[in-house]
C-alpha cells in the first residue's frame, strides 16, 4: 500500500526508516521545503507504508536520527568518536539536505588539530623447544599520551583515566592514560577514522630476565618489547 495523495498526511507522523521506528511531526518532516523528506511528505513523490500503517523509507536507520535532529534545529551535534561521518554525509545527500552536509564538513573542519602518541609493552610467545616461530604478540597495555581533549575527542569511552583525574585545566597533557582494551589494530582504526596519519615510529626489545616471578612463562618472558607511534591531525 502507499500514500501519494497532498494533504492526506497527519500532522504527527510514523516513520519506519530501515526497520528503526520514529515519531515526528509533519511541519519538522516539512522544514527544508525543497528536500527529499518534503517532497515525499506534500504528496510529490510516492511513499509506501509497512505493515502497521508507518511510512517506510528505505534509508539507514540508525543514522536518520541525526537528519531529525537537523530539520528540528537547523543543525547537527554528532557525539564524541562518531565514526560514520561520511555515510551520514551520504544521507544528507540522498534527502537532499545540503545545509546538513555542509554541517558534517564544518565539523570536520573545526577538529582540533595535534598529536597523539601510542605505546605499547608486550611480549611475544615463541614455539615450544626454542623454536623461533613466534606465535603471537601479547600487549599488556596500550598506553596514550597528549592533549587530555584531544585523546577523549578519539578514544571516548574506551580511554581509562582513572589514574589521571580531570583537575579542571581545559587544555591539560598527560601520559597516563590508557586503554580498557588491548587491540593495537582497533587503536589505529580509531585514529584513522578521527582523521589523523602516523607520521613516525619506534622499537624496541630486550631479553627476559633470568629470574622469573612464579607462575610467568619463560618462553613467553624470553623476550619483552616497547614500541611507540606518532599520528597527527593538522
Amino acid at each position: 500500500m502507499s500514500q501519494t495523495a497532498e494533504g492526506d498526511f497527519p500532522s504527527v507522523i510514523e516513520l519506519n526508516v530501515g526497520g528503526v521506528c520514529y515519531t515526528t511531526s509533519l511541519t519538522t518532516l516539512l522544514s527544508v521545503t525543497d528536500s527529499q523528506l518534503a517532497a515525499i511528505f506534500t504528496g510529490k513523490c510516492q511513499v509506501s507504508l509497512d505493515t502497521k500503517g508507518r511510512y517506510f523509507l528505505d534509508r539507514d536507520g540508525v543514522l536518520f536520527r541525526y537528519v531529525l535532529d537537523y530539520l528540528r534545529d537547523g543543525d547537527v551535534v554528532l557525539p564524541e568518536c562518531f565514526r560514520e561521518r561520511e555515510r551520514l554525509k551520504r544521507e544528507a545527500e540522498k534527502y537532499s539536505l545540503p545545509g546538513l552536509v555542509e554541517s558534517i564538513l564544518g565539523e570536520s573542519r573545526n577538529r582540533q588539530s595535534g598529536v597523539i602518541t601510542v605505546g605499547y609493552r608486550g611480549s611475544f610467545q615463541f614455539g615450544k623447544d626454542g623454536l623461533a616461530d613466534v606465535k603471537f604478540r601479547k600487549l599488556s597495555r596500550i598506553l596514550v599520551s597528549g592533549r587530555v581533549s584531544l585523546c577523549r575527542e578519539v578514544f571516548g569511552e574506551s580511554l581509562n583515566e582513572s589514574r589521571d583525574p580531570d583537575h579542571g585545566i581545559s587544555e591539560r597533557y598527560t601520559s597516563r592514560f590508557f586503554l580498557k582494551h588491548s587491540f593495537l589494530e582497533q587503536a589505529f582504526d580509531m585514529l584513522y577514522d578521527q582523521g589523523f596519519k602516523m607520521t613516525g615510529s619506534c622499537g624496541s626489545g630486550t631479553a627476559g630476565a633470568a629470574d622469573l616471578k612464579p607462575g610467568v612463562d619463560a618462553e613467553e618472558n624470553r623476550w619483552n618489547h616497547y614500541n611507540e607511534f606518532v599520528f597527527v591531525r593538522e
